[in-house]
Protein backbone atom coordinates (compact mmCIF):
# COMPACT_ATOMS: atom_id res chain seq x y z
CA UNK A 1 0.00 0.00 0.00
CA UNK A 2 1.42 3.37 -1.00
CA UNK A 3 1.53 6.27 1.45
CA UNK A 4 1.51 9.77 0.02
CA UNK A 5 2.93 12.98 1.49
CA UNK A 6 -0.68 14.04 2.14
CA UNK A 7 -1.27 10.81 4.08
CA UNK A 8 1.60 11.79 6.40
CA UNK A 9 -0.11 15.07 7.24
CA UNK A 10 1.41 17.49 4.73
CA UNK A 11 -0.90 18.86 2.03
CA UNK A 12 1.07 20.83 -0.55
CA UNK A 13 -2.17 22.18 -2.03
CA UNK A 14 -2.79 24.10 1.20
CA UNK A 15 0.64 25.67 0.80
CA UNK A 16 -0.16 26.77 -2.76
CA UNK A 17 -3.45 28.27 -1.58
CA UNK A 18 -1.68 30.13 1.25
CA UNK A 19 0.74 31.70 -1.23
CA UNK A 20 -2.16 32.74 -3.47
CA UNK A 21 -3.98 34.39 -0.56
CA UNK A 22 -0.93 36.25 0.76
CA UNK A 23 0.32 37.62 -2.59
CA UNK A 24 -1.72 40.81 -2.38
CA UNK A 25 -0.38 41.57 1.12
CA UNK A 26 3.21 40.88 0.09
CA UNK A 27 3.08 43.06 -3.02
CA UNK A 28 1.70 45.98 -0.99
CA UNK A 29 5.12 46.25 0.71
CA UNK A 30 7.24 46.40 -2.44
CA UNK A 31 9.62 49.32 -2.81
CA UNK A 32 11.80 50.46 -5.71
CA UNK A 33 14.60 48.14 -4.59
CA UNK A 34 12.60 44.93 -5.07
CA UNK A 35 13.67 42.81 -8.04
CA UNK A 36 11.60 39.83 -9.11
CA UNK A 37 8.38 38.54 -7.55
CA UNK A 38 7.11 36.20 -4.85
CA UNK A 39 7.79 32.54 -5.57
CA UNK A 40 11.47 32.64 -6.47
CA UNK A 41 13.98 30.56 -4.51
CA UNK A 42 15.59 33.74 -3.20
CA UNK A 43 14.52 37.34 -2.75
CA UNK A 44 16.35 40.03 -4.73
CA UNK A 45 16.90 43.60 -3.56
CA UNK A 46 19.02 46.32 -5.16
CA UNK A 47 21.23 48.36 -2.86
CA UNK A 48 19.99 51.97 -2.50
CA UNK A 49 21.97 54.42 -4.62
CA UNK A 50 21.68 57.28 -2.12
CA UNK A 51 23.94 55.55 0.42
CA UNK A 52 27.57 56.28 -0.51
CA UNK A 53 29.36 53.65 1.60
CA UNK A 54 26.60 51.21 2.60
CA UNK A 55 27.01 48.96 5.61
CA UNK A 56 24.41 46.23 6.03
CA UNK A 57 22.75 45.86 9.43
CA UNK A 58 20.74 42.70 10.14
CA UNK A 59 18.42 41.57 12.91
CA UNK A 60 16.28 38.53 13.62
CA UNK A 61 13.65 37.80 16.27
CA UNK A 62 10.30 36.24 17.06
CA UNK A 63 7.38 37.31 19.21
CA UNK A 64 7.75 34.76 22.00
CA UNK A 65 4.79 33.42 23.92
CA UNK A 66 2.64 36.43 23.07
CA UNK A 67 1.62 34.07 20.27
CA UNK A 68 -0.43 32.12 22.83
CA UNK A 69 -2.84 35.02 23.15
CA UNK A 70 -3.23 35.31 19.37
CA UNK A 71 -3.95 31.58 19.18
CA UNK A 72 -6.47 31.30 22.02
CA UNK A 73 -8.29 34.48 20.98
CA UNK A 74 -8.34 33.63 17.26
CA UNK A 75 -6.98 37.10 16.50
CA UNK A 76 -4.14 36.67 14.03
CA UNK A 77 -4.03 39.97 12.15
CA UNK A 78 -1.66 41.96 14.40
CA UNK A 79 0.89 39.43 15.67
CA UNK A 80 2.83 39.83 12.41
CA UNK A 81 3.34 43.52 13.22
CA UNK A 82 5.16 42.38 16.36
CA UNK A 83 7.43 40.09 14.34
CA UNK A 84 8.48 42.94 12.09
CA UNK A 85 8.77 45.46 14.92
CA UNK A 86 11.14 43.33 16.97
CA UNK A 87 13.58 43.22 14.05
CA UNK A 88 13.34 46.67 12.48
CA UNK A 89 13.33 48.53 15.81
CA UNK A 90 16.65 46.83 16.55
CA UNK A 91 18.42 47.71 13.33
CA UNK A 92 17.26 51.34 13.29
CA UNK A 93 19.14 51.75 16.60
CA UNK A 94 22.32 51.71 14.50
CA UNK A 95 20.93 54.39 12.20
CA UNK A 96 20.10 51.83 9.52
CA UNK A 97 17.13 52.15 7.17
CA UNK A 98 15.30 48.81 6.86
CA UNK A 99 15.41 47.52 3.29
CA UNK A 100 13.68 44.16 3.35
CA UNK A 101 12.15 41.53 5.60
CA UNK A 102 11.82 37.73 5.47
CA UNK A 103 9.33 35.76 7.55
CA UNK A 104 9.07 32.18 8.79
CA UNK A 105 5.72 30.59 9.67
CA UNK A 106 5.55 27.03 11.04
CA UNK A 107 2.50 25.01 12.07
CA UNK A 108 1.21 21.45 12.38
CA UNK A 109 -1.56 21.61 9.79
CA UNK A 110 -1.61 24.60 7.49
CA UNK A 111 -4.70 26.80 7.32
CA UNK A 112 -4.27 28.99 4.23
CA UNK A 113 -6.65 31.63 5.59
CA UNK A 114 -4.85 31.81 8.94
CA UNK A 115 -1.37 32.13 7.46
CA UNK A 116 -2.62 34.78 5.04
CA UNK A 117 -4.08 36.73 7.98
CA UNK A 118 -0.79 36.52 9.86
CA UNK A 119 1.06 37.68 6.74
CA UNK A 120 -1.34 40.62 6.44
CA UNK A 121 0.02 41.78 9.80
CA UNK A 122 3.59 41.21 8.67
CA UNK A 123 2.85 43.30 5.58
CA UNK A 124 1.40 46.06 7.74
CA UNK A 125 4.57 46.06 9.87
CA UNK A 126 6.66 46.27 6.72
CA UNK A 127 4.64 49.20 5.40
CA UNK A 128 5.00 51.00 8.74
CA UNK A 129 8.79 50.57 8.62
CA UNK A 130 9.35 51.03 4.88
CA UNK A 131 10.73 47.50 4.49
CA UNK A 132 9.80 45.26 1.57
CA UNK A 133 8.58 41.73 2.29
CA UNK A 134 10.58 39.86 -0.34
CA UNK A 135 10.25 36.25 0.77
CA UNK A 136 9.68 33.78 3.53
CA UNK A 137 8.97 30.17 4.45
CA UNK A 138 5.77 28.38 5.37
CA UNK A 139 6.48 25.05 7.07
CA UNK A 140 3.86 22.39 7.72
CA UNK A 141 5.13 20.08 10.48
CA UNK A 142 2.50 17.52 11.55
CA UNK A 143 3.16 15.88 14.90
CA UNK A 144 5.47 18.69 15.98
CA UNK A 145 2.95 21.43 16.79
CA UNK A 146 -0.32 20.91 18.60
CA UNK A 147 -3.49 21.50 16.59
CA UNK A 148 -4.00 25.21 16.04
CA UNK A 149 -0.54 26.20 17.28
CA UNK A 150 1.99 28.01 15.13
CA UNK A 151 5.20 30.00 15.41
CA UNK A 152 6.49 32.99 13.50
CA UNK A 153 9.88 34.63 13.30
CA UNK A 154 11.48 37.23 11.08
CA UNK A 155 14.72 38.57 9.67
CA UNK A 156 15.36 42.15 8.58
CA UNK A 157 18.23 43.75 6.69
CA UNK A 158 18.90 47.48 6.59
CA UNK A 159 21.68 49.75 5.40
CA UNK A 160 23.46 52.81 6.75
CA UNK A 161 26.26 54.96 5.40
CA UNK A 162 29.47 53.97 7.19
CA UNK A 163 30.03 57.58 8.32
CA UNK A 164 26.56 57.73 9.85
CA UNK A 165 26.59 54.56 11.99
CA UNK A 166 25.18 55.20 15.47
CA UNK A 167 27.00 53.11 18.09
CA UNK A 168 27.07 55.17 21.30
CA UNK A 169 30.83 55.73 21.16
CA UNK A 170 30.54 59.51 21.62
CA UNK A 171 28.26 59.38 24.66
CA UNK A 172 29.65 61.34 27.63
CA UNK A 173 28.48 62.22 31.16
CA UNK A 174 25.80 64.92 31.05
CA UNK A 175 24.09 63.74 27.87
CA UNK A 176 20.31 63.42 28.02
CA UNK A 177 18.12 60.33 27.55
CA UNK A 178 14.78 60.87 25.84
CA UNK A 179 12.17 58.13 26.15
CA UNK A 180 9.69 57.37 23.35
CA UNK A 181 6.49 55.95 24.77
CA UNK A 182 5.49 52.38 23.96
CA UNK A 183 2.09 51.09 22.85
CA UNK A 184 2.03 48.69 25.80
CA UNK A 185 3.88 45.52 26.76
CA UNK A 186 5.17 45.05 23.19
CA UNK A 187 6.55 41.48 22.81
CA UNK A 188 8.68 40.71 25.84
CA UNK A 189 8.00 39.15 29.22
CA UNK A 190 4.96 37.16 28.12
CA UNK A 191 5.93 34.01 30.00
CA UNK A 192 5.37 36.08 33.15
CA UNK A 193 2.37 37.89 31.64
CA UNK A 194 0.65 34.56 31.02
CA UNK A 195 1.22 33.47 34.61
CA UNK A 196 -0.30 36.71 35.88
CA UNK A 197 -3.33 36.97 33.56
CA UNK A 198 -3.81 33.29 32.64
CA UNK A 199 -5.18 31.86 29.42
CA UNK A 200 -8.93 31.64 30.11
CA UNK A 201 -10.29 33.37 27.03
CA UNK A 202 -13.68 34.05 28.63
CA UNK A 203 -12.02 35.99 31.45
CA UNK A 204 -9.58 37.71 29.09
CA UNK A 205 -12.47 38.94 26.95
CA UNK A 206 -14.04 40.75 29.92
CA UNK A 207 -13.60 44.48 30.47
CA UNK A 208 -10.92 45.07 33.10
CA UNK A 209 -11.57 48.17 35.21
CA UNK A 210 -7.90 48.46 36.23
CA UNK A 211 -6.74 48.37 32.62
CA UNK A 212 -9.59 50.42 31.20
CA UNK A 213 -10.13 47.89 28.39
CA UNK A 214 -10.67 44.22 27.67
CA UNK A 215 -7.64 42.36 29.00
CA UNK A 216 -7.03 40.51 25.72
CA UNK A 217 -6.99 43.78 23.78
CA UNK A 218 -4.31 45.19 26.07
CA UNK A 219 -2.22 42.01 25.87
CA UNK A 220 -2.41 41.83 22.06
CA UNK A 221 -1.70 45.51 21.36
CA UNK A 222 1.00 45.34 18.67
CA UNK A 223 4.51 46.63 19.23
CA UNK A 224 5.03 50.23 18.15
CA UNK A 225 7.36 50.62 15.17
CA UNK A 226 9.65 53.63 15.58
CA UNK A 227 11.60 53.39 12.33
CA UNK A 228 10.23 56.34 10.36
CA UNK A 229 10.32 58.65 13.40
CA UNK A 230 13.91 57.70 14.22
CA UNK A 231 15.08 58.06 10.62
CA UNK A 232 13.58 61.56 10.45
CA UNK A 233 15.18 62.41 13.80
CA UNK A 234 18.69 61.45 12.76
CA UNK A 235 18.36 63.54 9.59
CA UNK A 236 17.80 66.65 11.69
CA UNK A 237 19.50 66.06 15.06
CA UNK A 238 22.88 64.65 16.08
CA UNK A 239 21.92 61.42 17.87
CA UNK A 240 24.60 59.73 19.98
CA UNK A 241 22.91 56.44 20.80
CA UNK A 242 19.59 54.60 20.54
CA UNK A 243 18.34 51.71 22.69
CA UNK A 244 15.37 49.49 21.89
CA UNK A 245 13.75 48.54 25.22
CA UNK A 246 12.97 44.84 24.91
CA UNK A 247 13.57 41.85 27.20
CA UNK A 248 15.65 43.02 30.16
CA UNK A 249 13.84 46.36 30.27
CA UNK A 250 15.73 49.52 31.23
CA UNK A 251 18.34 47.72 33.30
CA UNK A 252 19.78 45.58 30.52
CA UNK A 253 19.10 47.54 27.35
CA UNK A 254 20.03 51.16 28.06
CA UNK A 255 23.64 50.38 29.10
CA UNK A 256 24.19 48.48 25.84
CA UNK A 257 24.72 51.81 24.07
CA UNK A 258 27.18 53.25 26.62
CA UNK A 259 30.99 53.29 26.33
CA UNK A 260 32.95 51.88 29.27
CA UNK A 261 32.79 54.12 32.33
CA UNK A 262 29.34 55.53 31.55
CA UNK A 263 26.11 54.82 33.41
CA UNK A 264 22.83 56.67 33.77
CA UNK A 265 20.26 57.93 36.25
CA UNK A 266 16.61 57.41 35.31
CA UNK A 267 13.80 59.46 36.84
CA UNK A 268 10.96 56.93 37.09
CA UNK A 269 8.59 59.74 38.11
CA UNK A 270 9.18 61.68 34.88
CA UNK A 271 6.14 60.07 33.22
CA UNK A 272 3.05 58.07 34.12
CA UNK A 273 3.68 54.35 33.85
CA UNK A 274 0.80 52.64 31.97
CA UNK A 275 -1.67 50.78 34.18
CA UNK A 276 -0.86 47.31 32.85
CA UNK A 277 2.66 47.45 34.31
CA UNK A 278 1.48 48.57 37.74
CA UNK A 279 -1.18 45.86 37.73
CA UNK A 280 1.46 43.23 36.90
CA UNK A 281 3.87 44.61 39.50
CA UNK A 282 1.18 44.29 42.15
CA UNK A 283 0.10 40.81 41.05
CA UNK A 284 3.68 39.50 40.96
CA UNK A 285 4.86 41.45 44.02
CA UNK A 286 7.90 42.72 42.12
CA UNK A 287 10.28 45.42 43.30
CA UNK A 288 10.88 48.43 41.06
CA UNK A 289 14.25 47.07 40.01
CA UNK A 290 12.74 43.68 39.13
CA UNK A 291 9.95 45.04 36.96
CA UNK A 292 12.20 47.61 35.25
CA UNK A 293 14.50 44.68 34.45
CA UNK A 294 11.65 42.74 32.81
CA UNK A 295 9.31 45.09 30.92
CA UNK A 296 9.58 48.31 28.93
CA UNK A 297 7.44 50.14 31.54
CA UNK A 298 5.83 52.32 28.88
CA UNK A 299 9.05 53.36 27.10
CA UNK A 300 9.81 51.47 23.89
CA UNK A 301 12.88 53.36 22.69
CA UNK A 302 15.50 55.58 24.32
CA UNK A 303 17.49 58.20 22.41
CA UNK A 304 20.66 59.85 23.73
CA UNK A 305 21.50 63.41 22.65
CA UNK A 306 23.52 66.37 23.87
CA UNK A 307 21.76 68.59 26.40
CA UNK A 308 21.43 71.51 23.97
CA UNK A 309 19.74 69.24 21.38
CA UNK A 310 16.93 68.04 23.67
CA UNK A 311 14.25 70.57 22.67
CA UNK A 312 14.97 70.15 18.98
CA UNK A 313 14.90 66.34 19.28
CA UNK A 314 11.61 66.28 21.15
CA UNK A 315 10.00 68.70 18.68
CA UNK A 316 11.14 66.54 15.77
CA UNK A 317 9.89 63.31 17.38
CA UNK A 318 6.54 64.83 18.28
CA UNK A 319 6.17 66.08 14.71
CA UNK A 320 6.27 62.44 13.57
CA UNK A 321 3.68 61.30 16.11
CA UNK A 322 5.82 60.17 19.02
CA UNK A 323 5.08 60.92 22.66
CA UNK A 324 8.34 61.74 24.43
CA UNK A 325 9.68 62.33 27.91
CA UNK A 326 13.05 63.45 29.28
CA UNK A 327 13.89 60.21 31.03
CA UNK A 328 17.27 60.85 32.62
CA UNK A 329 20.91 61.63 32.01
CA UNK A 330 24.25 59.91 31.63
CA UNK A 331 26.81 59.94 34.45
CA UNK A 332 30.25 58.55 35.23
CA UNK A 333 29.96 54.97 36.43
CA UNK A 334 28.05 51.99 35.09
CA UNK A 335 24.58 50.51 34.85
CA UNK A 336 21.22 52.13 35.54
CA UNK A 337 20.23 53.92 38.72
CA UNK A 338 16.48 54.29 39.24
CA UNK A 339 15.21 57.19 41.30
Amino acid sequence: MSISYKDSGVDVERGYEAVRLMKEHVKSTYTSGVLGDIGSFGGFFAMPKDIKRPVLVAGTDGVGTKLKYAIISGKHDTIGIDAVAMCVNDIVCQGARPLFFLDYFATGALSPEKVATVVSGIAEGCRQSGAALIGGETAEMPGFYRQGDYDIAGFAVGAVDKKKIINGSTIKPGDVLIGLKSSGIHSNGYSLVRKLFGENIYELNQFNDELGAKTIDVLLTPTRIYVKSILELIKNVSVKGIAHITGGGFIENIPRIFPEGIGCVIDTKSYEVPAVFRVMQKKAELSNEQIYNTFNMGIGMVVCVKKHDVKKAIAQLEATGEQCVVLGKTVKGSGVTLK
